[in-house]
């Protein structure tokens, strides 16, 4: 009823806004008023950092120069990584794994997390320009199923790198690092001819196991992330179609739950992660009031392959084979959109669409109560728009609505097919230059979740779909202050997510079911000050995660205990010596919990980890610089917040995958 009560009202303010807009869109002789686009909220950073978001920059990615996740997002508390190797270590965001947001790269759709020990994505950040991760209440065109948010990765190109005046350009990068970091490097190509622009770039990394702060060595944790990056752009008369083409393999031995140390096991077999993207894109460089559309096509295939393996005994001594775990995703889809500019803002209108087909390729007898071949496929179609105004008053509103329609063909044939609609506005309010008052809310219908389908690997041929199953929704709620003024910005967010009717797959009543509500409720801090050759900044973010009412357990699902959080970082440049410095503090206070210590978990330790990290670049050296990072410096034994927690069960010990020790790397980069 909570569902119903709030929609109308968010669906009402949108299009109202939408239709004040449009009558104000023409002057008073009947002509299209052409006028500069307007942002909001917080100089453009409208429902992202303003409102509790984060923003990693090209700046923020070269000075980290992140070979993972973990360190691509460091100097953010609201976003937690799980630990492990680098297949696994999926994002949370508030303590909701990143299947539940809009994930995209260059506006591809990344879709769902196989399943809780793998992620699905295999983003290498030597690629990219920038990540906004947008927390809750997410805009209607951020794409279908935004229940708790959108994370957006953005991968460079020609012009972000060419030099000025140059028609060609190339940069070169080689690192060495030690405790298991081995070797990386990077080399890409671009440049601009005529109407043509291209773009390419191949990175890799080998190394060996890292060893945590504690000296213990972390079985299937090499680096072994290998990816390349296409781009062929042309512009004529004002239009521009871009081909891109992306490749991301990680494949080395793994233990086979790559973010937990199961009964000290440390036999690792072989396992393939990748991703491959094709998308062509349709912009025009000449926009007008009227006409600034943009169009894409996609297709992508997500991999994971684990090939056969020994585990346990059978009578006799003999080994049981396991045999293959093979889990793909392909998907094919498009957006067309259009942004029309207003006298208080724009509006962006258009529809999208995913065909996505699932197969599950079991490990198991493969007798008839297995079955070998798992498939099963989603369609969804959609239309949106979203409003973003700005008024003369003091109050700026981005508020959308979308509608679409999802429809599940399970893997016994069963076909299920629904429509809903959402409905979101965030509106704000400038008391004064410097002082910015903000709400918002969203209610988000996500169609039927398919959830971590890996886990139907392990599901006998009786196993089926619900009769009764729903599609999914959530609601999100944000409230919160900026204040800002010269040099220096501050935000306060308080933020309360809920996510009702994700994916179960209930072993004992044998279907995929809907699973109990989740929540994440708290407050997100932020602030920074910039002096012109440095700035330091914080921030911090404190979580109640629950499900069903009752605290979330460290179980590697959708949603995790991530309770205190905050991150304080520094960079300072030094001109007269051409040096850059800077150094990070990741923090995580202790979390303990009656019905975690009830379920035979540890209490989550506090921790506190320091990075830092100084970059030379001396004219002389001709585009050259030469870079040493330190990671963990104090060389603490330590597992990131999302990461399994020490559990008992019965005979099992279940141990965190530790994160790696002191970890030194030099590296130098040159562009030419």
């Amino acid at each position: 009823m909570m569902l119903i009560r709030t929609l109308p009202p968010l669906a009402g303010a949108s299009i109202l806004a939408l239709l004040h807009s449009a009558a104000l869109a023409q002057d008073a002789s009947g002509r299209i008023a052409v006028l500069p686009m307007l942002t909001l909220i917080a100089d453009g950073a409208e429902n992202i950092e303003a409102t509790g978001g984060s923003v990693v920059t090209r700046e923020d990615i070269e000075a980290l120069d992140p070979a993972d996740n973990s360190e691509l997002f460091a100097r953010e508390s609201a976003v937690s990584v799980s630990g492990g190797a680098g297949p696994s270590k999926r994002i949370h965001v508030f303590g909701i794994e990143q299947s539940q947001l809009a994930v995209t790269v260059d506006g591809v759709p990344q879709g769902p997390t196989t399943w809780h020990h793998t992620g699905s994505n295999v983003i290498d950040p030597a690629f990219l320009k920038s990540v906004e991760v947008e927390a809750g209440a997410a805009a209607a065109d951020a794409g279908f199923a935004a229940g708790a948010g959108a994370v957006r990765y953005e991968t460079v190109g020609a012009r972000d790198l060419l030099k000025d005046g140059k028609a060609i350009g190339g940069r070169a990068a080689i690192s060495h690092g030690s405790n298991g970091r081995g070797v990386g490097g990077s080399l890409a190509g671009f440049g601009i001819r005529g109407g043509f622009d291209w773009f390419v770039m191949a990175h890799g990394q080998s190394g060996e196991n890292y060893k945590a702060g504690n000296g213990h060595e972390m079985p299937g944790t090499e680096p072994a992330a290998r990816g390349g990056l296409m781009k062929l752009g042309y512009e004529a008369e004002g239009h521009r179609v871009e081909l891109a083409y992306e490749h991301a393999r990680d494949e080395a031995e793994r233990v086979i739950k790559m973010n937990m140390d199961l009964n000290g096991d440390r036999t690792v077999h072989p396992l393939k992660v990748t991703r491959d993207t094709l998308s062509l894109t349709y912009r025009t460089t000449a926009p007008t009031a009227i006409w600034d559309p943009e169009l894409r096509l996609y297709r992508s295939s997500d991999g994971y392959r684990r090939p056969n393996y020994a585990q346990g005994d059978l009578a006799g001594g003999a080994d049981r084979i396991n045999g293959d775990m093979v889990l793909k995703r392909d998907s094919f889809g498009g957006v067309v959109k259009n942004s029309f500019v207003l006298p208080q803002g724009t509006v962006t209108a258009g529809i999208d669409f995913a065909n996505d087909d699932y197969s599950v390729d079991n490990y198991g007898d493969h007798s008839t109560a297995q079955p070998r071949l798992r498939s099963f496929s989603t369609m969804q179609l959609g239309a949106f728009a979203q409003a973003r105004v700005e008024f003369d008053s003091g109050f700026d509103l981005s508020t959308g609505v979308r509608y679409d329609h999802h429809r599940l063909t399970d893997w016994n044939g069963r076909r299920l097919a629904a429509e809903g609609a959402g409905a979101n506005a965030t509106l704000s309010y400038r008391v004064n230059e410097t002082v910015e008052l903000f709400a918002g809310a969203s209610h988000s219908w996500m169609g039927f979740d398919v959830g971590e389908y890996g886990l139907l690997h392990a599901r006998d041929a009786a196993f089926g779909t619900d009769p009764g199953y729903d599609p999914a929704s959530a609601r999100t709620y944000k409230l919160g202050v900026n204040a800002s003024h010269q040099n220096w910005r501050a935000g306060l967010t308080f933020f309360d997510i809920r996510l009702d009717g994700l994916a179960r797959y209930d072993t004992e009543a044998g279907y995929l079911t809907n699973a109990d509500e989740g929540r994440s409720r708290g407050l997100t801090l932020n602030g920074a000050y910039d002096w012109g050759t440095g700035r330091i900044g914080a921030t911090f973010t404190r979580a109640d995660v629950t499900v069903d009412g009752d605290a979330a357990l460290p179980s590697g699902g959708t949603f995790m205990p991530v309770g205190d959080l905050a991150t304080i970082y520094v960079d300072q440049a030094l001109p007269a010596h051409d040096l850059r410095i800077g150094g990070t503090v990741e923090w995580a206070g202790k979390l303990s919990d009656a019905a975690m210590t009830a379920a035979g978990f540890a209490d989550h330790g506090s921790y506190a980890v320091v990075n830092a990290h100084a970059e030379w670049a001396p004219a002389q050296m001709k585009g050259a610089a030469i870079r040493l990072g330190v990671d963990n410096l104090l060389d603490r034994a330590y597992y990131e917040r999302t990461s399994y927690v020490a559990r008992r069960v019965g005979t099992r010990e279940i141990d965190p995958a530790l994160a790696p020790g002191r970890t030194v790397t030099l590296g130098l980069r040159m562009d030419f």
